[in-house]
């Protein structure tokens, strides 16, 4: 048998056939029709996964059932969608639509949940009883796998990692408080630091001058770090900042949870080592388990996009 996983975002459905081994026999993607409502996106998915199963030669009859990770909160106990603002949804019936268009067992969760149970299963935390999973975006997202089962708090919204503060007073996060760690170490932190560096370069030393075209607004943060290994002190300065408020974060999630594992994903992990081993130094010297014989081990996620859809398809009650 089989099971079906679809990561739905903002701007794209991914869909894949997964088999019992975790393996995705066949996967495909279409864009997220904006503002088109519930039915519409659940109608779509199921057109994806049909042609998926035409190309394979699999039959609905070997499905087992259909999972889906979501951008936003999911009920799992009324099965409603109860917000997701990427998609200007609010309360919606989201099983009851699943089951009306697959007739197959439905279930499903927030994304970043089906993400880090992906991981857990199949990627950087098969082997382990606990992981927690970071997603470095555009905002901080999470999922927790605690003692082998998939966290998600009394209301299902656990793991919002982004949104507990780091620095009181400090930056403006958009979920109305100030100092969030979303604030200072997402995607969109990274760049807002980069911005600052660059107009404090009035001279325009910084090697991210001309990557960025000399159009400080056009700066990311994949410039910040291919610089920096350039030996471009403006950036490794940034750099050196960024990872400060990511240690302070990522310390403190390992203080309260301690898992066994905690891996890092999303747009900002592809900097690969030369994030992950001044990060790992960074923690090891702040997390108050620094002298224990067993600490968490701090991992870049292995699965990549297909964290997602794996995770969502192995979902059950």
């Amino acid at each position: 048998m089989y099971c079906v996983g679809i990561d739905l975002g903002g701007t794209t459905i991914k869909a894949g056939i997964v088999d019992e081994d975790y393996r995705i026999v066949k996967s495909g993607s279409v864009p997220t029709a904006p503002d088109s409502g519930a039915s519409k996106i659940v109608r779509d998915m199921k057109v994806l996964v049909s042609g998926l199963l035409d190309e394979t030669g699999i039959g609905m009859d070997e499905i087992a059932s259909v999972g889906v990770g979501v951008p936003g909160t999911a009920n799992k106990k009324t099965g409603v969608m109860e917000y997701a603002n990427n998609l200007d949804m609010k309360d919606e019936p989201f099983i009851r639509l699943l089951k009306h268009y697959f007739k197959k067992p439905a279930f499903f969760t927030n994304n970043a949940n089906a993400a880090a149970w992906g991981e857990y299963l199949a990627g950087c935390g098969k082997g382990y009883s606990s992981l927690v999973m970071v997603t470095l975006g555009r905002g901080i997202g999470g999922g927790l796998v605690l003692d082998g089962k998939l966290y998600e708090g009394c209301n299902f919204a656990a793991g919002e990692f982004g949104h507990f503060v780091i620095q009181c007073n400090g930056e403006m996060c958009n979920c109305g408080r100030r100092g969030c760690f979303e604030a200072y170490a997402s995607a969109v932190g990274l760049r807002r630091m980069a911005l600052e560096a660059l107009e404090a370069d009035e001279k325009r030393r910084s090697l991210l001058w001309n990557m960025c075209g000399q159009q400080a607004d056009r700066v990311d943060g994949q410039m910040v770090f291919e610089a920096a290994g350039k030996g471009d002190l403006t950036a490794e300065e940034v750099v050196e900042r960024y990872l400060y408020y990511l240690s302070v974060g990522i310390t403190d999630i390992i203080n309260v949870f301690q898992p066994e594992i905690l891996c890092i994903g999303g747009g900002v992990s592809q900097a690969g080592d030369k994030l992950l081993e001044p990060l790992k130094r960074m923690v090891n010297q702040q997390v108050y388990t620094r002298d224990s014989a067993v600490k968490t081990e701090i991992v870049i996620a292995s699965l990549g996009n297909d964290a997602g859809i794996i995770g969502a398809a192995m979902l059950d009650e």
